[in-house]
C-alpha cells in the first residue's frame, strides 16, 4: 500500500533540526550506532513507511531520535528520554507527535528478543529499518566494530551460543562477535512486522549465512 500523505513545512523544519541534533550527539560515535547508523536507518524507515502506508513524519523522526536515549551510549536513558521528548516539544511537535515518537523509541530495541510488540504501523516500520540496519553486509560490519569497541573477542569455541536471555543478560553476559550472529541477527528476519521489511531482510539474511560458512571453514584452516 502506497502512502500518499506529504510532510509539511512545520514538520520538514522538524526533521532538519532533529537530523542536526543527531547528527551533532553521534558523529564521532565509535560502536555502530553513530550518524551514519542514524541515516541509514531514516533512509530504510522512509523506503518501508511508503510502501506500508505509515505516517511519513512519525517514522523519519523516530528513526532520527531513536539511539539519543539507548542505554548502550548514555549514562543515565530515562533522562535521555525526558531530554529527547522535551526537544520534540520545543521544537514545534505537538504532544500528540511526540508522545507517538517517545512510544516507538521507548519498545523497538532487541533486548533479548523479549522486548514488547510495537503498537502503531510507525512503530513497526521504524523498528523494521532499525533491526535491518544490523543484518546483511552492514551489519556484519557493525558487529565487528561494537564488538572491538567493547573488547569482545571474535569468536571463542569455548564460549557457547546462549539461547535465552534476560535484557539484563543479553547487555552483561560472556559473548564474542561470531556467537551475536547467533543470539540476535539470524533471528532478526523472522521479527520482521512489515512485508517490506521482510522482503528487504531475506537478502541481507542470507549474505550473513554465506559468511558465517566462510568463517568457519577459514577458522577451522580450510
Amino acid at each position: 500500500m502506497e502512502d500518499n500523505r506529504r510532510i509539511d513545512e512545520r514538520q520538514a523544519g522538524i526533521l532538519r533540526e532533529a537530523a542536526a541534533l543527531a547528527k551533532g550527539e553521534l558523529e564521532h560515535e565509535g560502536s555502530g550506532h553513530d550518524w551514519w547508523h542514524i541515516y541509514r536507518v531514516t533512509e530504510l524507515a522512509k523506503r518501508i513507511a511508503a510502501e506500508e502506508g505509515a505516517d511519513p513524519f512519525i517514522c523519519e523522526l523516530a528513526a532520527l531520535l531513536h539511539d539519543l536515549a539507548d542505554e548502550k551510549l548514555v549514562d543515565d536513558p530515562e533522562a535521555g528520554m525526558k531530554r529527547t521528548e522535551n526537544w520534540m516539544l520545543e521544537h514545534e511537535a505537538t504532544a500528540d507527535e511526540a508522545a507517538h515518537v517517545m512510544e516507538i523509541i521507548a519498545t523497538m530495541s532487541f533486548k533479548g528478543g523479549g522486548g514488547a510488540a510495537m503498537k502503531t504501523p510507525e512503530g513497526r516500520v521504524v523498528q523494521d529499518a532499525d533491526r535491518l540496519d544490523a543484518l546483511g553486509a552492514i551489519g556484519i560490519a557493525r558487529t565487528f566494530v561494537y564488538s572491538g569497541k567493547k573488547g569482545r573477542p571474535m569468536y571463542d569455541p569455548n564460549i557457547p551460543v546462549r539461547q535465552e536471555m534476560t535484557p539484563e543478560e543479553y547487555r552483561s553476559g560472556k559473548d564474542t562477535a561470531i556467537n551475536h550472529f547467533h543470539e540476535k541477527l539470524l533471528k532478526l528476519r523472522d521479527l520482521m512486522n512489515t512485508e517490506a521489511g521482510r522482503r528487504i531482510a531475506d537478502d541481507r539474511h542470507a549474505f550473513i549465512e554465506e559468511f558465517l560458512l566462510r568463517f568457519d571453514r577459514e577458522w577451522q584452516g580450510r
